[in-house]
């Protein structure tokens, strides 16, 4: 009972954060989707291929399920799925996150919480695993990059929220009212903080 109960929940999750992280790619030009927002070169376009790769790794090697979908070898890993080369369109990569949905929904509908797998890329002697922390590990790598995506898709054209009904309309008034009053706290705060670190020290 509490095996279904988990399974299902961290499903629902997965199923959820999958679809925030591909929506913060909707309406944006071409350029914007793909170019480095960050000095480490993370862009949105990116995310969505990391993230649909690593999911069809996790819910296909590591349960001797292989993705039908083409993968690199593992051992081979130099960084090109995070971010999409000139011939590769977004439909492309994001059918391939989509398709990978379909077969990881299977691998997870199939077994149960306790099916062993393992993990030939995590160092030994932890690369014995099980659906349930595969489960979870997915869950937090799909979590971690929709948080990504949320800040980037932000600093470019101020749009925030999970899924379009969340969505409020910019009121660039009251934000700019907020970050002073975030931007006084911090001023403020400062001296003050120093102050009573160099007392302690």
């Amino acid at each position: 009972m509490i095996d279904d109960f988990a399974k299902d929940n961290l499903h629902g999750r997965l199923r959820r954060d999958r679809r925030a992280l591909l929506w913060k790619l909707d309406g944006l030009s071409e350029y914007d989707a793909r170019r480095p927002l960050t000095a480490t070169g993370t862009n949105l376009l990116g995310l969505v291929k990391h993230v649909a790769t690593v999911e069809a790794r996790y819910f296909g090697e590591v349960f001797d399920r292989p993705s039908p979908e083409p993968l690199p070898r593992w051992q081979d890993h130099d960084g090109g799925d995070l971010w999409a080369s000139e011939d590769e369109t977004r439909d492309q990569i994001t059918g391939f996150y989509r398709r990978t949905w379909e077969h990881s929904d299977a691998t997870i509908d199939a077994l149960p919480l306790d099916a062993p797998g393992h993990v030939p890329w995590w160092p030994e002697p932890h690369t014995d695993t099980n659906l349930f922390a595969v489960m979870v590990h997915v869950l937090g790598e799909t979590i971690r990059h929709a948080g990504h995506a949320d800040i980037l898709r932000e600093g470019l054209d101020g749009r925030t929220g999970m899924r379009p009904e969340h969505e409020q309309p910019i009121d660039e008034q009251a934000r700019a009212a907020y970050c002073a009053r975030i931007e006084q706290a911090a001023r403020s705060a400062a001296p003050v903080r120093a102050q009573e670190s160099a007392q302690v020290t």
